[in-house]
């Protein structure tokens, strides 16, 4: 089978495409130069491995012998993953919504061989239809206009490069007033709110986690408005199609209002922060539905998207075998017959009023499970102790996942990401610090479980992703490194990297993460205040990027700044501390007007907000005395604050640790609040009343 120039590449989105007659370049040098020497336009696709409108294109068009002969013979074509060059896709799709006023993948787009992009759009079908032009109309007019009218597109290029400029600021300079912004924030999450479904937005559904994640810590704060809509949104998502209801997890987005229909694609970005979330809603609620949705979730990827070294796979495909979601509808036939061959027939039915199985299906003639009965309410419509209907739906979700095991299976995109993991990281780390020394032994066991997946993640990123000069790359495939590493890498893998030290008090990994964070205060600072996205000694490219709005990542310099004050609270050093007020000036109220867009802004600021409680711990690791001291600072929902554990402080890296002790030999506590230090105490009780005063 013939081959293109992306035969070459690690990522499996490019090698998807690399059997295509279009004569693929990666993006790089060698492109650039041929579109200038052959002074030819360029073509660039940017799409990703697991989105379904980037199949239906390749299809449609590239697979197509005469399509590709056009662009073969008029461009010079160039193919590029989102998640490897986010910066590459955050200037095009700039571009591409200056000229239509949205933005999607895949993204189209035409350049000028300098790389200045004048023409562009998102999905074109190969023949008109949707009110869109064909993908050929689209090549013949911009041919024909690079042909005949040169100097228009040039100068229209020239224009469109010139707004690309990272000259974004929303705010004046100056940080915000916290309370007031996030007063406003939770108002007007509250008036955008979809009471009947939860979340926000219309049609489609995306979950929001950063926006959960801040209402939670509202709620935590005492805002009574907060919590109501968080929890609507969780259980409304928890029991929708768009919650693998058998395996657990997280697919992209719903397509419609009320969480039934997904877009089946699932990414481990959205999954990590979905499992935080609502481990974060069981800490403050104490309800175990949120709890087992957190562990089904991060059972679901330690199972699925963990690759052999231990880090983590970047998506599964929204398609399988060419058919949106193929692997995980069902017919009524189709689970009857499983749970019958199983020797479950006879709880056929109650499955069936569970999860909304029917004859006619609820999508397309199939069924998208989704939970419409609680175990309480089959109860009672049954007459069984509600402990056997749990007990029976789980042994019939069983059985139906080791069937859908059987069938095709959605491809996996195995590059792993260094942002995404560290997001995953944190997700592991920070479940693994509260389960593992609870009373209940399965969850103890889980904790444990997930605390080596973590510790596994971790030696390994900083193994595979670090260079020699100690320089963070973006992507790990096939044994290969690739890709300087962004803002939004060095923040989330830096965030990771502190839950797993506030888990496991190895200070390898404070000391990591800090290395990160003095990177991009060395070669990503914008002079002005905030971050760029890419690095001063990155590739120049027609604009450096910054973004500020969150998408599904949060935005780099939000992260930036949320990791900036956690390490200003265990080291003391103001410059963190400066570094991020100059982020916060980036924004300036926009979050208190547009939350779900600066959501992690919005966390950010509420850590600013305070009071933060810095929580210094000395004692030998295997004291048990020492543990019931951690159990109480770990207590709760408690997201402002940071924890550093030492037997010997004199020798540690974190300085928060500095100068304390052991009170008569026994494991001690010392905890500071707004620049203040409370009286050391050895006891759990003084030092719960200590973090509740």
């Amino acid at each position: 089978m013939p081959t293109n120039r992306l035969a070459g590449e690690t990522s499996p989105y490019l090698l998807q495409h690399a059997h295509n007659p279009v004569d693929w370049h990666p993006w790089g040098a060698e492109a650039l130069e041929r579109a200038r020497a052959e002074d030819r336009p360029i073509f660039l696709s940017i799409g990703y491995a697991a989105c379904h409108w980037c199949h239906v294109m390749e299809r449609e068009s590239f697979e197509d012998p005469e399509t590709a002969a056009y662009l073969n013979a008029n461009f010079v074509s160039i193919k590029v993953d989102r998640e490897e060059r986010p910066d590459l896709d955050a200037i095009y799709m700039q571009a591409v919504q200056a000229l239509t006023g949205s933005g999607g993948w895949p993204m189209s787009v035409f350049l000028t061989p300098d790389g200045r992009p004048f023409y562009g759009g998102t999905y074109f079908p190969n023949s008109r239809r949707h009110g869109l032009p064909s993908f050929r109309d689209v090549l013949e007019g911009v041919e024909r206009g690079w042909r005949e009218r040169r100097g228009d597109v040039e100068r229209a290029g020239a224009g469109l490069a010139a707004r690309l400029a990272p000259t974004v600021r929303l705010g004046d300079g100056a940080a915000p007033a916290d309370t007031g912004v996030l007063d406003a924030a939770v108002a007007a999450l509250e008036a955008g709110f979809d009471a009947q479904n939860g979340g926000w937005g219309t049609p489609m559904k995306f979950p929001q986690p950063m926006a959960l994640e801040f209402l939670l810590r509202r709620a935590a704060a005492g805002d009574l408005r907060a919590l109501p809509l968080a929890s609507r949104t969780l259980d409304a998502m928890a029991a929708g199609g768009i919650h693998d209801q058998l395996g657990g997890g997280f697919s992209r987005y719903a397509t419609e209002p009320t969480w039934l229909v997904p877009h089946f694609e699932k990414m481990l970005s959205d999954n990590a922060q979905l499992a935080r979330v609502y481990l974060h809603a069981w800490q403050l609620t104490r309800d175990a539905r949120y709890l087992a949705v957190a562990r089904s979730t991060l059972d679901f990827v330690a199972r699925e998207m963990a690759l052999p070294d231990g880090v983590f796979a970047a998506s599964l495909d929204a398609d399988t075998e060419g058919e949106e979601g193929g692997t995980y509808v069902w017919t009524a036939g189709q689970v009857r017959d499983a749970l019958a061959a199983a020797g479950l027939g006879a709880d056929a039915q109650l499955f069936a009023d569970a999860f909304d199985v029917t004859p006619g299906g609820n999508w397309e003639g199939r069924t998208i499970l989704r939970r419409v009965a609680t175990d309480a309410g089959l109860s009672a419509a049954t007459g069984r102790a509600e402990a056997d209907v749990a007990d029976r739906l789980g042994a019939a979700r069983a059985v139906l996942l080791g069937v859908r095991a059987r069938r095709p299976q959605p491809a996996r995109d195995d590059k792993a990401l260094a942002g995404w993991n560290g997001l995953m990281l944190a997700a592991f780390a920070e479940a693994a610090a509260i389960l593992e020394r609870m009373p209940d032994t399965a969850l103890a066991v889980a904790g444990r479980s997930y605390r080596d997946i973590a510790e596994r993640a971790g030696e390994r990123l900083l193994v595979v992703l670090v260079d020699g000069n100690g320089r963070l790359r973006r992507s790990w495939k096939d044994g290969q490194a690739r890709h300087a590493g962004t803002l939004e890498d060095h923040a989330c893998l830096a965030d990771g990297l502190l839950a797993l030290h506030d888990a496991t008090a190895n200070e390898r990994w404070f000391s990591a993460a800090r290395a990160l964070a003095d990177t991009i205060l060395a070669h990503f600072p914008d002079p002005a205040g905030g971050f760029f996205d890419t690095a001063d000694d990155a590739e120049r490219l027609v604009a450096r990027p910054r973004s500020l709005e969150d998408n599904a990542l949060p935005s780099g310099n939000a992260m930036t700044a949320l990791v900036l004050q956690r390490l200003a609270a265990l080291t003391g050093e103001g410059r963190y501390a400066d570094a991020a007020e100059g982020a916060f000036g980036l924004v300036g109220t926009a979050p208190a007007r547009y939350p779900t867009a600066f959501a992690q802004w919005l966390v950010a600021l509420d850590w600013r907000a305070g009071p933060v409680d810095e929580i210094a711990l000395v004692g030998a690791p295997d004291d048990p005395r020492l543990g019931r001291l951690l159990d109480v600072a770990r207590a709760g929902y408690r997201p402002r604050q940071v924890i550093a554990v030492a037997p010997e402080p004199a020798s540690s890296a974190v300085a928060l640790l500095q100068a304390r002790f052991a009170i008569r030999g026994l494991p001690t506590a010392f905890v500071c609040r707004s620049f203040a230090c409370r009286q050391p105490v050895t006891e759990p009780e003084a030092l719960a009343a200590l973090l509740a005063g």
